[in-house]
């Protein structure tokens, strides 16, 4: 494989062209954030023209960019310097390759989706405006991650979207939920930031032992210099590592993959833009972009990436069998999505092309499926799909558009996830990690199922809420139309199985072929339409008083999430509340209040003495001058009493006094 700064040496001659721009689908969105807060509530609409005007100008400049690299050219990187600290050089640049060219695309285009979508299903909001800056501001972040050519500027992106999902997840505040489920995002997400900034410091320090010069987290250099053998291989493991923290925060992945779920109480297009192009979608994208890494530490490094993956994926495909609120179906399927794409990373070079190709439909189908189970919530005025039924006479925009996102889902073939999931297995059983390929495929039987469950409970049947379903209007399913089309071909553009490996260019070199394998494609064909007519003889012929999944064995299991939530609520944050808090709490009112106390009580008799001594004896000192001068005068006071004769005496009596004297002294 070809080292990424290795790859940027074959730069287009002459102007970048629409390259050297690319910066501005970044900018453009902070700049319509900016907008829509200082003018939204002035401006017709009050404020989604912005974000809209904004991001549709970047969908435009990255359809550019994504050309560039479709007729052969290269990657561009320019920068600027920014600061320094220490031995630090820090720059602001953009690095653009066939990678960045279709994120661009990927987070452009379904968030323009859904800031169109939003404007009917947030419509009447009494933060209507201040919604649509925080979406374009969480879109931005992720643009500015994708463009990002060093570590550090890639990290302020990152952290803005934790900012970001913490206010849209949380956008409807007064909700307890809401404002719960906030918090535990913001919170859990941040647990995983902490090694991936220690893994950012990690890196930069053992690759700057090459060049002699000022540290530098410029990715294209970290590609270059990461394989030397002046390098820690130690310290490049213990740095892959602690990235891969970031991205088991960031993609929800197993431990840390509980808040995601929980998320789904904010407003469902957010739900959309996280699981489908921005927030889950960046882990990923970190372990593809810092790859150089990742291949050139120890082994046991990938392999822990690879049984990360797989526990995932397993564990949130069984949790999603249970659910019958719509959204957390979806999102335990984004988590599991998600660890089939990391597991796929876990086998290097083999599955690198195969996990960026599933990223790539997931973006697409995941975002029609959410926006889709939107358009439904907005209808029935419930999550609670047992109080769905029979909506596809109803709603047959929504209903057609949210089966093909089903069936891309479900791998069936012909649809997107079909061909992006039949690669990830046979790079699986390329690479012969045979126990990879069994999970995989289990994870194809459960996905399927799960997913016949959804659809035939929302949209089979008889209706059973108590609402007048309707359908969306057009600002909501337009964007469906759009997604469910690109749903239908972006699968076909880089299939094995179309002779069409997935845009060779994206890749840092040349990646690894992956043909087409008939029997694989053949059995994961099966499995899914077995386990999608399981689910309709259980579940789409009519309505049942007992949900049979209630017979499952280890339900009960599954009900309690494992008790992982358990777990971290008793075994972490009780204690820190209730102890480490309480300890906290004492040493605060005992101590450091006791410390402050005693110092405002030595204060406040310090002041008692010195007024004491002001009072007494500088007071006494100078009252004491005042009277005596009072007396004094007073006495005096008889001597000046104006009369001359008594005056003429005192002097006769005086002159007589001093002759007397001076005839003594004689």
């Amino acid at each position: 494989m070809v080292a990424l700064g290795e790859a940027a040496t074959h730069a287009a001659a002459g102007s970048p062209g629409l390259l050297g721009y690319a910066w501005l689908v970044a900018l453009l969105p902070f700049v319509s954030a900016v907008l829509a807060l200082l003018f939204g509530r002035r401006t017709p609409g009050k404020g989604p023209v912005y974000g809209i005007a904004a991001i549709g100008a970047g969908l435009i400049m990255s359809l550019g960019i994504l050309w560039h690299f479709v007729t052969g050219g290269g990657p561009y990187a320019s920068s600027v310097g920014w600061f320094t600290v220490g031995p630090l050089h820090m720059e602001l640049g953009q690095y653009v390759d066939g990678l960045t060219a279709v994120m661009l695309v990927v987070v452009t285009s379904v968030s323009l989706c859904v800031h169109i979508y939003s404007l009917g299903y947030m419509d009447g909001d009494v933060r209507f405006t201040w919604f649509y800056v925080v979406l374009s501001l969480f879109t931005g972040a992720m643009l500015n991650v994708v463009v990002a050519d060093n570590l550090f500027q890639l990290l302020v992106g990152w952290e803005i979207m934790g900012v970001c999902s913490y206010l849209l997840i949380g956008h409807w505040y007064e909700d307890r939920d809401n404002s719960n489920a906030a918090i535990k995002a913001f919170i859990t997400t941040r647990v995983g930031d902490v090694p991936f900034m220690f893994g950012i410091f990690a890196l930069v320090v053992a690759t700057g032992v090459v060049s002699g010069g000022p540290l530098d987290s410029n990715i294209q250099h970290i590609a270059e210099v990461v394989g030397d053998p002046k390098v820690s291989a130690l310290m490049v493991g213990t740095a892959a590592l602690l990235l891969f923290g970031g991205t088991i925060g960031k993609s929800a992945q197993f431990p840390l993959y509980v808040w995601l779920p929980d998320a789904m109480a904010g407003p469902t297009p957010v739900s959309a833009l996280i699981h489908a192009a921005t927030m889950v979608a960046a882990g990923v994208y970190l372990v593809a972009r810092m790859f150089e890494v990742f291949i050139h530490a120890d082994p046991i490094v990938l392999s822990v990436v690879s049984v990360i993956g797989a526990i995932t994926l397993l564990l949130a495909a069984f949790l999603a069998l249970i659910q019958n609120d719509i959204k957390k179906v979806l999102a335990y399927s984004t988590i599991s999505q998600l660890a089939y794409m990391v597991a796929a990373l876990g086998l290097g070079e083999a599955g690198y092309s195969a996990g960026m190709f599933h990223l790539f439909t997931h973006a697409f189908f995941k975002g029609l499926l959410f926006l889709g189970a939107g358009s439904v919530i907005h209808a029935v005025h419930t999550n609670d799909m047992r109080e769905m039924g029979g909506l596809r006479s109803s709603m047959p925009t929504t209903f057609w558009t949210y089966l093909v996102g089903s069936l891309a889902l479900a791998g069936v073939v012909g649809f997107s996830g079909f061909f992006s999931k039949d690669e990830l297995i046979v790079a699986a059983y390329h690479d012969q990690t045979y126990w990879l390929v069994a999970v995989m495929l289990v994870g194809a039987a459960l996905t399927a199922f799960y997913t016949g469950r959804m659809v035939f409970l929302t949209f089979f049947g008889e209706y059973r809420g108590e609402g007048h379903p309707h359908e969306s209007p057009v600002t909501m399913t337009g964007p469906l139309i759009f997604l469910a089309a690109a749903t239908l071909s972006v699968g076909w553009l880089g299939s094995s199985f179309t002779g069409a490996p997935f845009f060779d260019w994206v890749y840092l070199g040349h990646p690894e072929e992956v043909t087409f394998v008939a029997w694989i494609a053949g059995l994961s064909t099966l499995i899914a339409l077995g386990s999608i007519f399981v689910a309709y003889v259980l579940y789409g012929q009519r309505a049942r008083e007992r949900d049979p999944i209630l017979s499952l064995p280890g339900h009960s299991l599954l009900e309690h999430k494992y008790y992982l939530d358990d777990l971290y609520l008793k075994g972490i944050v009780r204690p820190i509340r209730d102890r480490v808090s309480a300890g906290v709490n004492w040493v605060n009112q005992n101590v450091l209040d006791g410390v402050v106390n005693g110092m405002a009580a030595l204060a406040r008799g310090l002041s008692t003495v010195v007024m004491l001594f002001d009072r007494k004896v500088i007071d006494g000192a100078v009252n004491g001058v005042g009277n005596t001068a009072r007396e004094t005068g007073g006495l005096l006071r008889y001597l000046q009493s104006g009369n001359v004769q008594r005056y003429a005496v005192f002097l006769f009596a005086g002159v007589m006094a001093l002759a007397i004297v001076f005839t003594r002294i004689a």
